[in-house]
């Protein structure tokens, strides 16, 4: 039994089951952000940092770098606070940039590369960006160019894609691909990287005050969908880094690699990827973005030992038509994230790698890590696992508030020292979301008798047709049984007569027949007669999915309201 902030007492359930490695009680490192990378330079200097399509640097030049370029950007007028976008790919600069970036005072916003201009301009005034982090290709250069005319951005930082890459690759693509290189000109408005690295890589050294002052804005659609930037203090990333860290108990500081295939922009990668590996030691095995082959032959190749990814990566690795031929062994943790993964995603993997998938669950409003299946002991089929060190998560019921009792729904509510400061300039929201002292997530879960949680859904998700609730997530676990099945996913679309009707688009595998009356006979005893979708649509291309791999039920139901309206 243990006292909430109120002074009443609870029953923490998953203490009892707490892997005997951890304290959940454990004091969290409070500090800057760019400590921890000193910490590893320090230590570890003469380590394999970062491996980037063959080119390879070690954790001292990487540190080195971050210095020179805190010192440019202080030279070109950052001070503490300011603004600065990271508009790349995984690559070195980015790492290199946002330490660079918190070393120097500032503050990073991370952008998706593939926002279109709206989305872009939305965010860089939202978020007071004055300045951007950009490569050369002509398709970010160009887009960061039409941004600096038409809104606040006043500087533009551009670093050399060829640079980055080894020998004979950067001659070879100036041959081949040079149409993809952006014309630049150095004016007062666009610097160029290798220039302001040109200095004494000292430094001036800002007071931060670790839980005050803002690291990272995130950008996150949140409970209602409108994007809003996560204030995520330095405090809050350091907590949640020492959180995974402590979490992977057994990790080898200085001797494994991380497979870096997840966008660094998204938080789960942030942290789950590049912060985490830059606590331990790590090699990054960075690719720019998730090809299924390339990242197939890379983890043959390179014997990476972490590979967190989204369910969709593992569920399009599981159905590589020559999955035999890799070897994929020297995979150790699988941390899946972002997305509820499906059972029978997670059991094929492990049957095709050997390696135990871990899932957890977070939110961007948490630096993201909330909860996690242990890496050693009880690992449940379906569960987020148990709380991470420091964190208090707590089921509430949403209309009498109250905390249910195990086994009974309730709406998930996090404390601990990696829940974000608020919304930017967004006080509503964030009083929307921070109440009486614990982060409103907007997800639906229940508990089971040892303290393991399981999401039912999202609120926003939960489908009410005639009066009842459905899960989607629900339904699309008993669809993913059906061995024909490779993609689904489940919503509820408008109906005059039900409010709503419960629909399921369904990619099969390839080579296989499926119709809507095989998944209709199939479900009748696997969930009840209301949750059976009224329609299902057979798509034989992918379905839609975010910049993460995570499959998207926005950007499907879009699709059929444009259909229905055509």
């Amino acid at each position: 039994m243990e006292l909430t902030e109120n002074g009443s007492k609870q029953n923490w359930l998953w203490r009892k089951k707490y892997p005997s490695a951890l304290s959940w009680d454990a004091a969290m490192p409070v500090k800057p952000v760019f400590e921890i990378l000193d910490d590893t330079c320090h230590a570890y200097g003469n380590r394999p940092a970062f491996d980037f399509l063959d080119k390879k640097w070690s954790w001292g030049e990487i540190g080195t770098l971050v210095n020179h370029m805190a010192k440019g950007l202080q030279n070109s007028g950052v001070k503490k606070g300011t603004k600065i976008g990271l508009f790349l790919p995984n690559c070195p600069y980015f790492l290199i940039s946002y330490y660079a970036v918190l070393k120097a005072g500032g503050t990073v916003v991370n952008y998706n590369p593939l926002y279109a201009a709206r989305e872009l301009r939305n965010q860089i005034e939202d978020s007071d960006t004055d300045m951007m982090i950009t490569l050369d290709l002509k398709v970010l250069y160009d887009t960061m160019q039409l941004m600096r005319s038409e809104t606040r951005l006043n500087k533009i930082i551009v670093c050399s894609f060829t640079d980055i890459l080894p020998f004979p690759k950067n001659i070879l693509f100036r041959l081949a691909k040079g149409r993809e290189l952006a014309k630049k000109e150095k004016t007062e408005h666009i610097l160029f990287f290798c220039d302001l690295i040109r200095n004494d890589g000292n430094p001036e050294k800002i007071e931060i005050n670790p839980n005050e002052d803002i690291a990272l804005l995130q950008y996150t659609g949140g409970t209602t969908g409108i994007p809003k930037g996560a204030m995520l203090s330095h405090a809050n990333i350091v907590a949640n880094v020492e959180q995974a860290c402590m979490w992977f108990h057994k990790a080898k500081f200085g001797e494994e690699k991380m497979m870096g295939v997840l966008p660094f922009f998204h938080v789960f990668a942030m942290t789950a990827v590049m912060n985490m590996a830059v606590r331990c030691a790590f090699e990054i095995i960075a690719l720019p973005r998730f090809d299924l082959e390339q990242t197939l032959k890379t983890i043959n190749k390179k014997k990476p030992h972490y590979f967190p990814a989204v369910p969709a990566i593992y569920n399009a690795i599981n159905n590589h038509p020559r999955i035999n031929s890799f070897n994929l062994t020297s995979l150790k943790y699988c941390i899946s994230g972002g997305a509820p993964l499906p059972i029978e995603v997670k059991k094929l993997f492990e049957k095709n790698t050997g390696c135990v998938v871990v899932e957890g669950y977070g939110l961007t409003e948490t630096s993201p890590v909330v909860c996690a299946n242990p890496i050693a002991g009880e690992n449940k089929m379906g569960s987020i696992g148990l709380p991470v060190p420091g964190t208090i998560v707590e089921l509430i019921d949403p209309e009498t508030g109250n905390i249910v009792i195990p086994g009974e729904k309730g709406e998930l509510c996090v404390r601990g020292p990696q829940v974000m400061k608020g919304y930017y300039k967004n006080p509503e929201e964030t009083k929307n979301v921070l109440r009486n002292g614990k982060l409103h997530t907007g997800d639906i879960a229940y508990a089971d008798e040892d303290g393991y949680f399981f999401i039912v859904d999202r609120i926003k998700d939960l489908i009410i047709t005639n009066g009842y609730n459905v899960y989607p997530r629900h339904v699309e676990e008993a669809i993913y049984l059906h061995p024909n099945v490779e993609e689904c996913i489940v919503a509820g679309i408008p109906d005059k007569a039900r409010g709503e009707i419960v629909k399921v688009w369904i990619k099969p595998r390839d080579g296989r027949d499926l119709t809507a009356e095989d998944i209709k006979i199939f479900l009748k005893d696997k969930i009840s007669k209301i949750e059976i979708p009224r329609q299902i649509e057979i798509r034989h291309e992918a379905l839609p999915k975010t910049m993460i791999g995570k499959l998207s039920r926005k950007m499907i139901l879009e699709e059929d309201r444009e259909k229905t309206q055509s």
